[in-house]
């Protein structure tokens, strides 16, 4: 039995690298392997399993960020950060892809959906970074790789779907998310310091003239609407989860009200907006719960057929090291990310090697900060990073792929290099 459940997930995975939807296939196929080979019995639990999940409250939280998200993205916040912070440090070589990495960051902190903040950040950015002289590996490195920063920068998506995949709590790896991110980001802007130093015709500034007209023009509300207000709503989610007021559930509540209190503040409100939101956010919660809900059949049918009880026991008999199968999981992640999504790898592989870590005693709020990081590289690695499809789509014409792959490496390196920290050094960040 305990063979059936590894051809079960070998014939998901396939099939899933063949192209088929990942919802079907999983719950179709695990489906097919319940009913051939489990009592029928057994499979009169996974009703309450579904019931189990649609009422679980810590995903009432996807909709509403991913909800809070979509309305910043049609505020037009990130265009508005954008110009302030790159007149702010646009005097220094390197300032404007430095005001991007930040503004990646605060938007990661506001949004925490990835492909949202690539497409908004490469229409908005890349043209303008290529029209002042920067370097197309360096521009198109800089905008895919602070895109991604809403996988590790609390609230993530990434994070709420591993908190109720590892059955920890979210606010917990929101918290031991934190550090990670911010060092993530300062290490980007150490990298393009370090490239303006060496290579200044990469990284020109911004002529001083252009930047005292900036300043002239209402430059303090300017400031106020760029930065305050987002800040605002930063503090309001995560403060209100870290200080225990509030719930990562019920903080997303309040991130989605601010999100329309700050549409409105800034007068771009409209109801045809909040209907488009609306249609969106029901798109992607919609596939977000389909794919759970066929990832939990995977889930109940490998248990069933002992896939985990199989997986214990060869892990035992290897004699593996907590450690050592953690060096494992994480290589076998990182190499999956090159060919499916961070969503796949999270409900198809963590269901499965979760019980084996908590078996070994290993603390799984590490294990996820970890996991959540090495998924974050899933979106930057070539040839299938989806952030890099994201950035080719609203690219310029004459930025080739070739030009997204050089320059997305250094970054990459960068986030294996803190994944490795974090891994060896736990305590350093607070883990």
């Amino acid at each position: 039995m305990a063979v059936l459940a590894f051809i079960l997930f070998l014939s998901i995975f396939l099939l899933i690298l063949y192209g088929f939807p990942v919802a079907f296939t999983m719950g179709g196929i695990a489906m097919i392997y319940g009913i051939c080979f489990l009592e029928p019995s057994s499979l009169a639990a996974l009703p309450s399993r579904f019931m189990w999940v649609m009422s679980n409250n810590i995903l009432i939280a996807v909709p509403l960020f991913i909800y809070m998200g979509i309305m910043l993205e049609k505020s037009g916040l990130a265009e508005s950060m954008l110009e302030s912070m790159a007149m702010l440090f646009g005097r220094i070589r390197g300032g404007l892809a430095i005001s991007v990495v930040i503004v990646g960051a605060l938007l990661a902190a506001s949004t925490g959906i990835v492909g949202a903040t690539v497409v908004t950040m490469g229409l908005i950015s890349l043209p303008v970074m290529l029209k002042r002289g920067y370097q197309t590996e360096l521009a198109t490195g800089t905008i895919a790789s602070s895109g991604t920063l809403g996988q590790i920068i609390p609230p993530s998506i990434v994070l709420v779907l591993l908190g109720d995949t590892l059955q920890i709590p979210v606010g917990d790896l929101f918290r031991a998310a934190l550090i990670p991110g911010i060092l993530l980001v300062g290490a980007y802007i150490v990298y393009i310091l370090i490239v303006a130093r060496i290579k200044p015709e990469y990284a020109p500034a911004i002529p001083r003239e252009e930047i005292k007209a900036f300043q002239k023009e209402g430059y303090l509300m300017k400031m106020f609407q760029a930065f305050f207000l987002p800040l605002l709503l930063i503090v309001a989610v995560l403060g209100s989860i870290f200080s225990g007021i509030a719930s990562a559930t019920e903080a997303s509540a309040i991130g989605a009200f601010g999100a329309c209190l700050l549409m409105i503040v800034q007068g771009k409100f409209s109801w045809k907006t909040v209907r488009e939101v609306g249609q969106e956010t029901t798109k992607l919660t919609s596939m977000v719960f389909l794919i759970l809900l066929g990832a939990t059949t995977f889930s109940f049918v490998f248990r069933s057929l002992g896939g985990d009880r199989y997986l214990i026991e060869l892990v035992e008999a290897a004699q593996f090291t907590p450690m050592v199968f953690l060096v494992i999981v994480m290589i076998f992640v990182f190499v999956m990310g090159f060919f499916i999504d961070f969503i796949e790898i999270i409900f198809i592989f963590v269901p499965v090697i979760a019980p084996i870590l908590e078996a070994f005693g290993v603390d799984l709020v590490w294990v996820g900060i970890l996991l959540a990081l090495n998924l974050q590289t899933s979106f930057l690695s070539p040839p299938f990073g989806f952030s890099l499809f994201y950035l080719k789509g609203v690219a310029p014409e004459g930025v080739t792929t070739g030009h997204l792959y050089r320059g997305i490496i250094p970054f990459l390196l960068i986030q294996l290099v803190l994944l490795s920290m974090v891994f060896l050094f736990p305590a350093l960040f607070g883990l």
